[in-house]
């Protein structure tokens, strides 16, 4: 794989995305319909979907294409495959509540190595750069030209005083349950893979998920995280998150900086 132009197109490709998601966001009313597994799709998920994925298939055409909306996409398997969720956080967009993402990644050998996350509403954008490190751009977020970009990393945690990020949509006891096993100074919420980010950056220190995840919800803040230093291993033996599982579904995970010490389920 080239990084140079992975890193090139995916920013791009979800800059593009992102302005399709935010014309429907701007609309008085749009129309929000069940999958089949009951979860929210609207046309701003299938606009972004068809827009990333015939950008990636032009530049990347040998590369597997994994994407949320498509399903016949999901019963294909390989070690190495690009994987998109185009619009990660449906609630929260439907709810207008802004804590969306446009999720594309890159998975080698069953780990996510590259990986951009992009929340439009906030104007953040998280992305591996071709050495695999992880930097927040700022600035106009122009298309074509990369603007200031700042190196992020993980906190160097206290593990007397940790700083919590949960899921805002699917928090649950069993959540609490397991946060209340540390020694936590705040916790904050928040929607889609942006918790990934705000552990990446040293704005928590640690996600725990016990919940239902697909892989195209965690892949690309999971390679940002990485960038930065940090972990993400299953929640029951503590052994890293893997990639390419029959049916993309995730186990219950922790995303966390590698200084907290880590509790038994």
């Amino acid at each position: 794989m080239d990084y140079t132009q992975l890193t090139t197109v995916m920013r791009r490709l979800a800059l593009e995305a992102g302005d399709a998601i935010m014309q429907i966001y701007g609309q008085d009313d749009f129309d929000v319909k069940s999958k089949s597994d009951d979860s929210p799709v609207t046309a701003a998920d299938e606009a972004a979907d068809a827009l990333i994925s015939a950008g990636l298939r032009t530049a990347f055409p040998d590369v597997l294409l994994i994407t949320e909306e498509q399903a016949e996409s999901h019963t294909q398997r390989a070690d190495t495959f690009l994987i998109v969720d185009p619009l990660d956080g449906t609630k929260e967009f439907i709810h207008r509540r802004g804590d969306f993402t446009v999720n594309i990644a890159y998975v080698e050998n069953g780990t996510p190595t590259r990986g951009v996350v992009y929340a439009p509403a906030k104007g953040r954008m998280f992305y591996t750069q071709p050495d695999g490190t992880t930097v927040e751009e700022t600035g106009p977020l122009d298309k074509t030209t990369v603007g200031a970009v700042t190196p992020i990393k993980v906190s160097a945690p206290d593990n007397d005083a940790l700083m919590v990020v949960a899921s805002k949509s699917h928090r649950d006891q069993a959540t609490d349950d397991y946060i209340g096993k540390y020694a936590v100074k705040d916790s904050r919420s928040a929607g889609s893979s942006l918790k990934f980010c705000l552990v990446a950056t040293g704005e928590a220190d640690i996600y725990p998920r016990v919940g239902r995840t697909m892989e195209w919800d965690t892949a690309a803040g999971h390679a940002v995280l990485a960038g930065a230093g940090g972990q993400v291993v299953r929640w029951d033996d503590h052994s890293p998150l893997i990639y390419g599982k029959q049916g993309y579904e995730n186990p219950f995970f922790i995303a966390h900086s590698p200084g907290v010490v880590l509790k038994n389920a």
